[in-house]
């Protein structure tokens, strides 16, 4: 299991910043298979999830999204049929923050769970 996952997000204030590049990069090399994007001058995280039906996709956006209330960090998630996209970052900060991060590692723990069997 990824150590990030293990962590808890933390409250943020005002006085917290993104994420440098190096930092950003380190995090990016603890959660395999996670895409660095600028979009719009914001750096994001995302990751498609492939399942066999919709159920299951349904199924592990919901786990997902337990994870982001249980956190209090939320995700974009796109849920279709087969394949469910999770994108990371932070608004308060315009970018990346190390939350992101834990979250991403999260997320793979619930996407192993349903490999596991």
């Amino acid at each position: 299991m990824n150590p990030l996952s293990m962590e808890t997000c933390v409250r943020l204030d005002k006085k917290t910043t993104a994420l440098t590049p190096p930092e950003i990069q380190n995090l990016l090399g603890q959660v395999l298979g996670w895409q660095l994007i600028d979009r719009d001058g914001t750096l994001i995280i995302t990751k498609p999830f492939k399942f066999q039906n919709f159920n299951s996709a349904l199924s592990f956006t919901n786990h997902v999204g337990q994870q982001a209330e249980d956190q209090d960090h939320h995700p974009a998630i796109l849920t279709e049929w087969g394949q469910v996209t999770v994108t990371w970052w932070t608004h308060s900060v315009k970018g990346l923050h190390r939350n992101d991060f834990i979250m991403a590692a999260r997320t793979d723990a619930v996407y192993e769970s349903y490999f596991r069997a």
